[in-house]
């Protein structure tokens, strides 16, 4: 397991204003991951609020449209269909080892999984929920952010409330399972988890950090997360999207690609080589050096 010891330390790293588009930080640069020539460029658009981007294993995109309760497709040649409708306005996604599409279901107070021909199955009832990540063995790690909690259900079904005493907003694993990063949206830091064998939490502490914030903001506004081959988290903010190296320390932000609220970010296409992010009614790509992480398979103990 690559579990990093969770220690208190200094988190950020002089960080230098370069190019007009991006703020570069030490050891693992912006340069390192983005393409010259490729900026944001917009795939979709006239919606109400974006959120839940997820990837499937071809790399064809999946969003909601939380007050519409919609479900949207983006797929590979870059047409824009509907996957579900009466979601229950459905806010975060993510793609299980099984190929379901996992998602949300605030309407109806559950989380969902729904097959590649949109039959919906309840995994978890009576529970609230924003934002979730599906593990490697089949696990789900949810937010319940009126109630201040951090859930799991197992693979089996059986859910229990696994930290307290925060207000989680987004949730992810690192590529090894062994680590989960919970956002907070109004604190300048990302909290880590050690992930037990049960699934338990233990050892949380402050490990990214601490965040960027737009000039005159008082909170950084922290939402959802993904991460890439290489280890570095990216984080959507009202600064932009935050990125930072396996370490905890700030590598540099990517301005949005609008003024609007930027809710969440997840890798996908072919090569699983292009960031997407749900800003507002649009989502946004674009092309990177580096992949995103997918959990297909359990994770060694």
């Amino acid at each position: 397991m690559l579990n990093l010891p969770v220690l208190s330390r200094v988190a950020a790293c002089l960080v230098l204003f370069a190019l007009p588009h991006m703020v570069v930080g030490q050891d693992m640069p912006l340069s390192g991951l983005l393409m010259e020539g490729e900026g944001w460029q917009l795939v979709a658009e006239g919606f109400q609020f974006t959120e839940g981007p997820a990837a499937d294993a071809a790399g064809n995109l999946f969003f909601t449209d939380v007050p519409r309760s919609t479900i949207h497709k983006i797929d590979l040649d870059g047409k824009v269909t509907v996957f579900a409708e009466n979601t229950s306005n459905t806010n975060g996604l993510m793609f299980g080892p099984d190929g379901r599409l996992y998602g949300c279901q605030n309407g109806k107070r559950r989380i969902v999984a729904w097959t590649p021909d949109g039959k919906e199955t309840a995994i978890a009832e009576d529970v609230e929920s924003n934002d979730l990540v599906v593990n490697a063995a089949g696990g789900v790690y949810f937010t319940d952010p009126p109630h201040k909690q951090v859930w799991y259900v197992s693979p089996q079904g059986k859910k229990e409330v696994v930290a307290t005493g925060l207000s989680p907003n987004g949730v992810i694993l690192w590529a090894d399972g062994g680590t989960l990063v919970v956002t907070e949206a109004n604190q300048p830091h990302l909290w880590t988890f050690r992930v037990e064998p049960n699934g338990t939490l233990t050892s949380k502490d402050r490990y990214y950090g601490p965040l960027q914030m737009p000039p005159g903001a008082e909170k950084p506004g922290s939402d959802g997360m993904t991460i890439d081959r290489d280890g570095r988290l990216y984080v959507a903010t009202a600064a932009g999207l935050q990125v930072f190296d396996p370490t905890g320390r700030a590598c540099g932000t990517l301005l949005k690609p609008q003024r609007a609220f930027l809710s969440n970010v997840c890798f996908g296409g072919p090569r699983f080589d292009t960031l997407f992010v749900t800003c507002t009614d649009k989502v946004y790509k674009r092309k990177t050096r580096t992949t995103g992480v997918r959990y297909t398979a359990p994770v060694k103990k």
